[in-house]
């Protein structure tokens, strides 16, 4: 009796089992879902498509080669209605955004997903054509599941779909800033060894030793019968003669004293090992382009002019644009720094002046009157019978910009390699000059992928090939209305395109994007206008194409 039991109880669950199946699955085809989001030419072949319901791929196929068939020859029309579905379709150019649903599907909120498939495609696709999207079809079909989920329509806009497709991380942020300043710091301590270097060649020349700081000349960690006839107090012969495309410009030297590797002599109780250790650190390090060592020899040199109010403006730069020369993103961000250094000027009031544009935001520090700012940009202390600190570099006020308009970047760079189809690339990189700044020190740096083969037929200005980065550096010491473009010409190993980007470009200036400055300054004691010093400097962290 027991087994009995069982038996009607298992097959009774069974058959609710079974009841239930057939409910979902009538459920399924009441329901109003979109089956098929495809973009398709006009003869019906589909460049690419996204099931969101369970259908077999030949029933997709199947599908999208009917829809031109069903299409009426010149009637403008957005839906098509057979026994069993109904297209609901957009023209894109040459090809045309489909939509398959059941016929049970409110049609009104499928015209509405259309226009965001048709608006989604548009803007990550250059152009509507069957190359570009093929070739953003891992992207397009993101941002497809994040319009319709298991064939319902999400509550979603054009900007949420393209935020949630961009997929940021807070952590691979971190984890770049750490490795910058890893990189940073790993170039400090090098520059720091190298300044070790020079200082004990420079003082063993004072010794009169200097011939024991070189090379072999042969370079081959052998002496040649040749060096012993040299005169240890002569100056040394330079018989070193790179290849003249590879040739540093001669703003690139440091002093005029021949190299420690060029020095002819006998060498005692030394390695070559140690000599050449020093000269891979001096090629990396000691021999900078003058962009980077700009904006630290600049500052100083004004210090010893320095009155006991001074005033320190500065600003970076970052911006990034792709291939095309098309902005991304443009970063400012500035500081106005103050410093004094006489207790009688603390007591002092300034007003700055700055670009009529409500896109640069200001911040001041917490101790000034943002009233006053808001009012007059006057810079003040809350309580004017406070002085400001002395002897303290205090940032009192802080501004930040960003723009997406073309017209608003400094310096635009376009690359163009061509492959010219012998395993080389004839690349061509033109500078122009877009606003109103006389530009110092622009180095523009080209990523060799195939290594330092370079054959640069025309520059303006002058360039130097770094073989131990596989670099292209082309240097401008100055950029302004009379040199406002220019181009360099030349045919680089390697077809690849993509190994050409990123380029980067560095420069500094003495007057800023956003105007900032400071004429004049009032001390509230005297009543009378005060003597100060300023130092103004533009410079680039980042600024990337490509």
């Amino acid at each position: 009796m027991i087994l009995s039991f069982k038996s009607i109880s298992n097959g009774i669950a069974t058959q609710r089992l079974i009841s239930t199946l057939f409910h979902e699955q009538n459920t399924i085809d009441t329901l109003m879902v979109v089956l098929v989001a495809a973009i398709v030419t006009k003869s019906g072949k589909a460049i690419l498509s996204r099931q969101f319901c369970e259908i077999q791929r030949s029933r997709v196929e199947g599908l999208l080669a009917a829809f031109p068939k069903l299409t009426s020859a010149g009637k403008q029309h957005t839906t098509i209605e057979t026994e069993n579905v109904r297209y609901v379709y957009q023209p894109l150019e040459e090809l045309f955004m489909v939509l398959v649903t059941n016929r049970q599907s409110n049609i009104l909120q499928d015209i509405e997903s259309l226009h965001l498939f048709a608006r989604v495609v548009t803007d990550l696709c250059r152009s509507c054509s069957e190359y570009d999207i093929s070739k953003r079809a891992f992207e397009v079909l993101c941002a497809f599941d994040e319009i319709i989920t298991e064939g319902h329509r999400e509550n979603v806009r054009l900007a949420q779909v393209k935020s949630n497709i961009i997929m940021e991380s807070h952590e691979e942020r971190n984890q770049e800033i750490i490795a910058k300043n890893k990189e940073r710091e790993a170039k400090e301590e090098l520059k720091r060894r190298a300044k070790q270097f020079e200082m004990q060649r420079k003082e063993a020349t004072k010794r009169g030793q200097g011939f024991m700081q070189g090379n072999f000349s042969n370079g081959s960690g052998q002496n040649t019968s040749q060096n012993f006839g040299v005169d240890r107090y002569s100056p040394s012969i330079d018989t070193y003669k790179p290849a003249q495309s590879y040739d540093r410009p001669s703003s690139y030297s440091r002093s005029s004293t021949p190299p420690a590797s060029q020095a002819k002599g006998m060498k005692l109780g030394r390695k070559a090992k140690a000599s050449d250790l020093f000269e891979a650190l001096k090629t990396d390090v000691v021999d900078e382009p003058p962009s980077l060592s700009r904006s630290h020899s600049a500052p100083a040199s004004h210090n010893a002019e320095q009155k006991p109010i001074h005033i320190n403006i500065e600003e970076r730069v970052s911006m990034t644009a792709n291939r095309d020369g098309d902005l991304d993103q443009l970063d400012i961000r500035g500081v106005l720094t103050l410093r004094i250094a006489d207790p009688s000027s603390a007591q002092i009031c300034f007003k700055i002046q700055a670009n009529d544009d409500s896109a640069i935001q200001f911040k001041t520090h917490p101790n000034v009157d943002k009233s006053s700012f808001k009012q007059e940009r006057s810079i003040q202390m809350r309580d004017l019978n406070r002085p400001f600190p002395v002897n303290q570099n205090l940032e009192v006020v802080r501004w930040k910009f960003t723009s997406q308009d073309d017209t608003d970047v400094p310096l635009t760079v376009n690359c163009w390699p061509s492959p010219a189809g012998d395993g080389t690339c004839d690349v061509n990189i033109e500078y122009e000059l877009e606003a109103d700044l006389e530009l110092h020190d622009v180095v523009i740096t080209l990523p060799l992928p195939a290594g330092p083969r370079v054959n640069v037929s025309q520059v303006d200005g002058s360039y130097f090939v770094d073989a131990q980065r596989n670099v292209l550096e082309w240097t401008l010491p100055v950029i302004n209305n009379d040199n406002r473009s220019g181009v360099l010409e030349c045919s680089v190993a390697g077809d690849n395109v993509d190994g050409f980007f990123p380029v980067s470009v560095s420069f500094t200036s003495d007057k800023l994007i956003c105007g900032v400055d400071v004429n004049d300054i009032f001390n509230l004691e005297s009543k009378l206008p005060a003597e100060f010093s300023k130092d103004i400097l533009l410079m680039t962290d980042d600024y990337i194409i490509g």
